[in-house]
């Protein structure tokens, strides 16, 4: 999804109705799910649950984030969309390198909490994507939003069929392989959000 999608958007633009309540809906879910997967994920041994469990504290961190900059002008949101991006980064470069550690210790993960887990962690996501779905065309704080809890929903279909190709393996591969498709999409949305957001922080904050 191109970032000059929604170029056209106002660095003023007003904040939509329920824009808040869906972010805070979006924190607790999300807080939720971090305690869920993080417990799951020191259990099954699973790489791609772990990414997962960090994704989802890292979005309730962005959410809080979100909700505090909300009625602060422009340029404050779009500060807010850098720093997001660079934790979208962070978590992508830490997954990778998570990954070929286990790459190197060879343990295959539990399979059916793999699942049984991941499928859960789906409804929450896909959940939080369609409150957000209204909102993806907006500045770049709200677009970093949507491309978050995009990527979670997409993740956690990949960590199901993880788990499938675990159990019919018996190898560990399937679930680095989609650990780093998680760290892969990380790192391509926190490129992208910045160049949007330093437009915007250009155009709220003009050279005196």
């Amino acid at each position: 999804m191109s970032v000059h999608c929604c170029s056209h958007q106002s660095a003023t633009q007003a904040i939509p109705p329920g824009y808040r309540r869906a972010l805070f809906v979006a924190l607790v879910v999300n807080l939720s799910m971090f305690g869920i997967e993080i417990a799951a994920s020191v259990q099954a041994g699973s790489v791609s649950l772990l990414a997962d469990s960090i994704d989802f504290f890292g979005d309730s961190v962005n959410y809080a984030l979100s909700l505090a900059v909300l009625s602060l002008g422009a340029a404050w949101r779009a500060r807010a969309a850098l720093m997001k991006a660079a934790s979208m980064l962070a978590f992508g470069t830490f997954v990778l390198g998570r990954a070929l550690w286990a790459a190197d210790q060879g343990l295959p993960p539990e399979a059916v909490t793999m699942g049984t887990v991941g499928a859960l962690a789906l409804l929450a996501n896909v959940g939080v994507a369609v409150m957000f779905y209204a909102f993806r065309e907006g500045d770049a704080n709200m677009r970093s939003v949507w491309l978050c809890s995009r990527n979670d929903a997409i993740g956690n279909v990949a960590v199901i069929g993880a788990a499938f190709g675990v159990f019919g393996t018996g190898a560990a591969w399937p679930d680095l392989i989609v650990a780093a498709v998680m760290a892969t999409l990380a790192i391509s949305a926190g490129l992208s959000v910045p160049r949007q957001a330093r437009r915007e922080l250009a155009v709220a904050t003009p050279a005196s």
